[in-house]
């Protein structure tokens, strides 16, 4: 039986081809990676530090590595380990997000990743109007106690992705919902609360 996924983990799960070796940065329980294995029969490993998560892993048969993200992954995998590398809603908590999307990239074909969008509508009117910092759903921390360290826009992420060289291969912006709809296609900045990406590095004019 399948397992049950979010709208987003969906997106993700029809941008990966069937066959592939995967690897999930913050696996969490090890969900999306079980329901790839099911029904798209990937093989693959997850990083997780929380070890409630790692326990749930291992009862799903799921391969785990306990490990902080901060601290690198390229110890861990030589290049070109993957064909892609996953990681959702944790590269704002993530130190130097910059240098790990480089090292996802180099021991993996493809990246994709999801994260908060701070230019969110609601986000915008919170800070603007409110003049305090955003909580929303996809942000639903107050600033004293937010995991969150690196939050960015749309246009921010595209920015550093020009920035480093890395190549967007797929995009998609949904709302409250993870869902992705005309409106977060026509305006993603404005209306998405949460994005997703898909990149490589960009190949040499």
């Amino acid at each position: 039986m399948s397992t049950i996924l979010r709208p987003d983990l969906k997106i993700i799960c029809e941008w990966i081809r069937p066959d592939t070796h995967i690897l999930d940065l913050g696996c969490g329980d090890g969900t999306l990676l079980m329901h790839l294995r099911q029904t798209r029969n990937v093989t693959g490993y997850g990083l997780e530090i929380d070890t409630a998560n790692i326990l749930q892993c291992i009862t799903k048969g799921i391969p785990v590595i306990q490990t902080n993200l901060d601290k690198g992954i390229t110890e861990f995998f030589d290049e070109n380990s993957f064909d892609y590398v996953v990681m959702t809603h944790t590269l704002q908590a993530i130190q130097h997000p910059g240098k790990l999307l480089d090292e996802m990239l180099r021991i993996g074909q493809e990246g994709i990743v999801t994260f908060p969008n701070f230019a969110y509508w609601k986000s915008r009117m919170q800070l603007g109007f409110g003049g305090y910092m955003p909580v929303t759903r996809a942000l639903p921390h107050e600033w004293h106690d937010t995991p969150n360290i690196h939050l960015c826009s749309i246009h921010d992420f595209e920015n550093l992705c020009q920035n480093r060289g890395i190549q967007v291969l797929q995009r998609a912006a949904v709302n409250h919902a993870f869902r992705s709809g005309r409106e977060t296609r026509l305006w993603p900045n404005l209306l998405g609360e949460s994005a997703i990406y898909r990149f490589c590095k960009s190949t040499p004019q």
